[in-house]
């Protein structure tokens, strides 16, 4: 996809985009919810292509939990960088 086929997006997506660029391994849905990113806006993120949602366990006061983990994709970067 070109760089020119990305559609502009709301400022609060570009907000989004730049945390999800900074972070090296993404972030957690739950420091998105907490952003104040509910979960219906994240699924439209997935479904544009701008990130990936992926689950995973962790060890969390030794305990299991599956969290789910969002990464910026290269669509994502080319929408940052219009």
């Amino acid at each position: 996809m070109s760089a020119s086929a990305i559609p502009d997006y709301p400022a609060e997506w570009r907000r989004a985009l730049e945390m999800l660029a900074k972070s090296g391994d993404g972030c957690t849905t739950l420091v998105l919810f907490a952003q104040g990113f509910p979960s219906t806006v994240i699924a439209r993120w997935v479904d544009c292509g701008l990130v990936t949602a992926t689950t995973e366990r962790v060890l969390a006061n030794q305990r299991s939990v599956d969290v789910t983990r969002v990464r910026i994709t290269d669509p994502g970067r080319l929408a940052l960088a219009r």
